[in-house]
């Protein structure tokens, strides 16, 4: 009995224990089941909470991808918008600037004596008008008055910033794959390298447009383009080509470039450049060098070389007279992979020799042959762009190594800009005059839109 009753005390015990073991685990499992139905409950939102987020992501993919048709839609329509405006404007503008008077004029000037050029007052929001007085054919005291009107005219007073706003939409337009054209003509030592190049302290139009296709670029690349820009930088003188950027005299160092595209020439003696113009719209110009742009800076330094291996020299007109034609060509590749878009822009900047009368500027034996070339030249791009304008069958542009080059550049829808630049002083009335009326019958020009009065 007492053996039964202490297996007894011993079962009760056991079974006190694992009821309350079993008291535990069902505790314990009643945990795990709130804790399983709190996961479950987090899963569930989490869940919804991730369809949520995919549903947002999706609607945001798809804003991002209607915001970006929406962008290119509105590039597109920009770029025709500022296209449909320039060519408002006429494919072919004239602007005229007047350079101040220089300090030694200034010590020398004579109060008494009238200003060569005045600036009328005028209503007109299309062109701007100039005055010039001088000194009648007939050799009396009396001067003769010559009204002119052009696009825009930039006194004296006007900057290096005031003049670029003006030529920036061009710019632009070879940016957008257009090919433009911007001249700077006039006498010798009337300021158009100046206007063209500039200085350190007042940058030319040719640093300034750098500066700009550099800016646009950012944006452009926030667009899905890549741009990518060669220059190269010939002369024309005495109606030969030049390559300004040869790092040697020989065609050794030179290269071939399809309006920028180069390729290494073996070592040999000079050879002539050949222009040849292309099928798709692109020239090929031998024996030249190109240079990849890829920082501003760099055209700084090609303008230095270049001016370093220009032809000038000594008139009675000017000390340092430019004695070739400079062709700053700037070809410019936008490509969108994304889109399957490009672009093909080409910018040409040309400083013009100083255009002269023979009996004015003191020229003998090789200057009057330099002169005789330049002036020839000049006249070759006057009638090409008239002949243009009069929608002639047959374009002069043979008549001159300068319009041949620039050929696929003029008319069409090309964009041509002509700055014709004068001196105040009336001593050179003369000269100034020539150079306006040059550039009046330029401005009376209409290519494809706007008729010029």
């Amino acid at each position: 009995m007492e053996t039964l009753t202490n297996d007894k005390a011993t079962l009760e015990v056991q079974l006190s224990t694992q009821q309350k073991l079993i008291a535990n685990m069902r505790e314990e499992l009643g945990i795990c089941k709130e804790h399983k139905a709190m996961a479950e409950s987090q899963s569930e939102s989490r869940g919804a909470h991730l369809l949520e987020l995919k549903a947002q992501l999706e609607d945001a993919v798809l804003s991002l991808e209607a915001a970006e048709r929406r962008m290119h839609d509105g590039e597109l329509m920009r770029r025709r918008l500022h296209n449909t405006i320039q060519e408002l404007k006429g494919n072919i503008r004239v602007f005229c600037r007047v350079r101040p008077m220089s300090s030694l004029e200034q010590v020398g000037a004579d109060p008494d004596i009238q200003p060569a050029l005045d600036f009328p007052p005028s209503d007109d929001l299309l062109s701007a008008g100039i005055i010039l007085s001088a000194p009648s054919r007939d050799g009396a005291a009396t001067l003769s008055k010559h009204v002119f009107a052009f696009d825009r005219v930039f006194t004296p007073e006007a900057s290096q910033d005031a003049v670029f706003e003006e030529i920036s939409e061009l710019v632009q337009s070879a940016l957008d794959g257009h090919k433009v054209c911007i001249f700077a003509y006039g006498q010798t030592g009337s300021g158009k390298t100046f206007t063209m190049l500039g200085s350190e302290e007042q940058p030319g139009m040719i640093p300034r447009s750098m500066r700009q296709i550099f800016e646009s670029s950012q944006g452009l690349r926030q667009q899905g383009w890549e741009l990518s820009l060669q220059a190269s930088m010939l002369e024309i003188y005495n109606e030969e080509y030049k390559d300004l950027l040869s790092s040697k005299k020989l065609s050794g160092s030179n290269k071939s470039t399809k309006e920028g595209f180069g390729s290494q020439q073996p070592s040999g003696e000079i050879k002539k450049h050949q222009v040849v113009h292309n099928p798709d719209g692109s020239t090929t110009v031998s024996e030249l060098t190109v240079v990849d742009i890829t920082q501003a800076s760099q055209v700084d330094l090609l303008l230095a070389q270049a001016m370093e291996k220009r032809s000038v020299g000594c008139t009675a007109l000017n000390e340092q007279s430019s004695r070739s034609h400079m062709v700053f060509t700037l070809r410019l590749e936008g490509v969108n992979e994304a889109k399957g878009k490009r672009v093909s822009g080409v910018l040409n900047l040309i400083d013009l020799a100083g255009s002269e009368r023979v009996k004015d500027s003191g020229a003998a034996g090789l200057r009057m042959k330099e002169a005789q070339a330049i002036n020839t030249s000049l006249s070759a791009l006057g009638d090409v762009i008239v002949a243009l304008g009069n929608k002639q069958p047959h374009i002069p542009f043979r008549n001159s190594k300068l319009t041949y080059l620039l050929q696929p550049c003029l008319g069409g829808d090309a964009k041509t800009l002509m700055f014709v630049n004068v001196a105040p002083n009336i001593q050179f009335a003369g000269e100034s005059l020539c150079s306006l009326r040059f550039a009046a019958k330029v401005n009376a020009c209409e290519i494809n839109h706007r008729k010029k009065g």
